[in-house]
């Protein structure tokens, strides 16, 4: 087998790229928790390591918050949330709060989240909080990390095989290949983004029902964000939906997500976090 690929390699480049291409999507045997399938091509074990060692750099690089109210209301968020979780999910997180005013939050592979503090001004009570965590977490259990990065490496190695088969030299060439780039962009990996994006939203609404969180609140968090007034650009051409297009997938729902959240208050899940007092502006 090595001796036919090294074959194919020297005599027939084109023959050879064009074969690991359908080797690759061959591995596309990965089932996300909503029943999508997914191409993921790197090992669980080398993608927490690269979570592991990525947020190890990020709180040596950026500063971590030393507030000691607004840590431990993040922790507690984040406790009672993955406490709802299958019993093989419950431990193992990780939450940092980072000084940073944008309204952001991350997860990474390896059960590792960041929360930026500027989110707490958005995301104004604890069950938005548990939204955005939710969501997060939700990356995390559909591996949205491995398959972004095996999109990527998919779609270059097919970017390379028709790269192989044109004449870059002339101007129809160029013209192909910079359509090819283009094409790849808009109509392969935002489109796949902008599917992370709302699969997590879903899987984050879930989520955090079932730990007893409202999750009509997600809603609301959606409307905030939209108040902030920061344009997005067409929803095509964005890695993340539309704050329009979340708001009504989170509200049809709703139903359903309210229903998961009454069995968990029966059972006695009611988070109890309370939201720190705002912060002081500094002079």
């Amino acid at each position: 087998m090595k001796s036919m690929a090294r074959l194919l390699s020297l005599r027939s480049p084109r023959l050879f790229l064009g074969g690991l291409v359908l080797a690759l999507l061959g591995l596309a045997c990965a089932t996300s928790p909503t029943g999508r399938r997914q191409l993921t091509l790197f090992s669980e074990r080398d993608m927490d390591r690269l979570g592991h060692q990525s947020f190890d750099q990020l709180k040596k690089d950026q500063e971590v918050s030393d507030d000691a109210e607004i840590n431990a209301y993040v922790a507690c968020v984040t406790k009672a949330l993955t406490d709802g979780l299958a019993p093989s999910w419950q431990d193992g997180w990780e939450v940092v709060v980072f000084e940073d005013d944008s309204a952001n939050a991350f997860a990474l592979p390896g059960r590792k989240i960041g929360v930026h503090t500027g989110l707490l001004e958005v995301a104004q009570t604890p069950d938005q909080l548990a939204a955005v965590l939710g969501h997060e977490v939700g990356h995390v259990q559909a591996q949205h990390g491995n398959e972004r990065m095996s999109q990527q490496m998919a779609a270059q190695i097919g970017l390379t095989v028709v790269a192989a088969s044109t004449d870059s030299d002339t101007a129809a060439g160029q013209a192909t290949l910079a359509a090819l780039g283009l094409g790849t962009q808009y109509g392969i990996l935002l489109p796949f983004s902008r599917t992370h994006e709302s699969e997590a939203d879903l899987m984050g609404l879930e989520i955090m029902a079932r730990s007893g969180f409202d999750p009509d609140e997600s809603v609301l968090l959606w409307q905030n964000m939209a108040q902030q007034g920061n344009g997005q650009p067409p929803e095509w051409m964005s890695s993340h939906p539309s704050h329009r297009t979340r708001t009504r997938d989170l509200t049809e729902a709703l139903p359903v997500a309210q229903g998961l959240r009454d069995r968990a208050l029966a059972q006695g899940q009611k988070p109890d976090c309370p939201r720190p007092p705002a912060r002081k502006p500094t002079a």
